[in-house]
This record gives C-alpha cells, sequence and structure tokens, in this order.
C-alpha cells in the first residue's frame, strides 16, 4: 500500500512539474494535486529534457530549410510558446529588482510588479542576443546537442538555489501561493541523474573538453548565489528562472568560445 502510493506521490509531482514547467496541454490529461506543485522543482531538469529536446529538434529540422541565423532565433520563438516565456520573464524581474532596488524589500517589491521596466527590458535583449550569437557560431548537429544538454543541467546547477537559500517571502506572498520543499537526498539523487545523463550524452558525442563546460556554470551560479544572498537574503522563483538562463547561457559561451579557438 505505501509503495503505491508512493509511486502515486510520484507521477503526480513529475505531472506538475511538466504542467508547470511547459505550456503544453498536460493539465487536459491529468490535473496534480496543489501540493504537488511544492515538488516541481524535483523534476525541473527532466522537464529540461521536454523543452530542451524540442527547441533541439527546432534547431536542427529548421537548418534543413532555412538559413543557419533564421533556423536559430525560429528554435529560440519555438521555445519561448513551449515554456510560456517563464524563465524569461523571471530573468526581466530579476534585472528589475536587482537593477532599480536600492534594498531588500524594494527589489522584492520590483520583482512582484507585473510591469517591466527599463533593466529588464536591455537584460532580455542583450539575453537573446547572446543566446542567438552564440548558437549561430555552432554548427546545427553540435548547437541541437548542446541545447538538448544545457537545458537539463542548467535547471540542475540551478536548483541549488532552493537548498542553499531560503525563500525569500512567506507563501502567502508567492506569486503563484507555492513555496517549493527542501529537496531530499533521494530527490537530489534524482536531480543529479536527471541533470548529468544528457551533459555527459553531449560530452562523448562532442568530445567537447568537459571540465570547462562542467565548471563554468557552477561558478556562474555561486557568483549569482552570493549575489540573491547579499541583496535579499533568500530566493524567488524569478531568482530561479533568472539563475537557470543565465547558467544555461554561459555553457553555450563556453562551447563558442572553445569552438572559436581550436
Amino acid at each position: 500500500m505505501e509503495n503505491n502510493k508512493h509511486s502515486s506521490r510520484w507521477y503526480q509531482n513529475l505531472w506538475a512539474a511538466l504542467i508547470f514547467f511547459t505550456r503544453l496541454p498536460f493539465w487536459r490529461i491529468y490535473q496534480s494535486p496543489q501540493s504537488s506543485y511544492k515538488a516541481v522543482v524535483e523534476f525541473w531538469p527532466l522537464a529540461g529534457w521536454l523543452t530542451g529536446g524540442i527547441m533541439a529538434a527546432a534547431l536542427y529540422l529548421g537548418s534543413m530549410v532555412f538559413p543557419w541565423p533564421v533556423a536559430v532565433m525560429l528554435a529560440i520563438v519555438v521555445r519561448l510558446l513551449v515554456t510560456g516565456a517563464l524563465h524569461e520573464d523571471g530573468l526581466a524581474d530579476f534585472f528589475d529588482g536587482f537593477g532599480g532596488g536600492t534594498d531588500r524589500d524594494r527589489i522584492l517589491a520590483i520583482m512582484k510588479d507585473s510591469h517591466i521596466g527599463t533593466y529588464g527590458v536591455i537584460g532580455l535583449i542583450l539575453y537573446i542576443l547572446l543566446l542567438g550569437a552564440t548558437l549561430c557560431c555552432m554548427p546545427p548537429r553540435i548547437a541541437a546537442i548542446a541545447v538538448l544538454a544545457a537545458d537539463p543541467f542548467a535547471k540542475l546547477v540551478s536548483c541549488s538555489l532552493v537548498t542553499m537559500l531560503p525563500y525569500a517571502r512567506s507563501e502567502e506572498e508567492a506569486k503563484n501561493k507555492t513555496v517549493y520543499r527542501k529537496i531530499s537526498v533521494p530527490a537530489a539523487i534524482g536531480l543529479a541523474l536527471q541533470g548529468l545523463l544528457p551533459m555527459l550524452l553531449m560530452l562523448w558525442l562532442t568530445s567537447i573538453e568537459w571540465y570547462f563546460v562542467m565548471v563554468v556554470p557552477y561558478m556562474v551560479m555561486y557568483f549569482l548565489y552570493l549575489l540573491i544572498k547579499r541583496k535579499i537574503g533568500g530566493y524567488t522563483g524569478d531568482c530561479c528562472g533568472a539563475v537557470c538562463l543565465l547558467v544555461e547561457l554561459s555553457i553555450y559561451l563556453v562551447i563558442s568560445s572553445l569552438l572559436f579557438v581550436k
């Protein structure tokens, strides 16, 4: 009975993650209970297999019928549609809050505001330009494999915020009225498998130096962790989304740099 109950809970949490992190109509098939959304980060990298896989397919297939820069931009549009620009919204709020806020309360208030400011607009433009430019620097096959690996791996790295910091607001003040639960040891093992397997496959297929591709993202995450801890003393959903995108971008920057210097 207990095993069946645990299996059901695992299924509910996974389904909640797919509903939460994508805009695909999984909710039409099954509705997870609200309590399952506290555990969605435990399947965040697995959701990245789906979002990264769709973008990778759009990149590779698009390169067959469009000029490479056009295929890259279309693939970015596809991912934005699949995810509902969830993390991009967090990135804009992160730039607005940390760029325009002078203290903890002001930063949190700005990030909760639904309006986008100058820092958010400029941050998103620069992010999209760098994302498109780095992918354009890679051959289509390498770019597709890189996206398939970097999406889950960046989500794995970003999950560290949930374990290293408390939630910066109360549950009632949270945007989605849900605070992620602390990650247990079994969940951490599952996260590691979800995030590392695609990355190890990419390194094997491309022969790219692993120490740069895997160390630099953690350095970026740690720098952002120190910034977030100093400014607001805890994480928010916007912080998680922003860290995820910036860590993922650092992977593409490293790969494009390694390909350029060869």
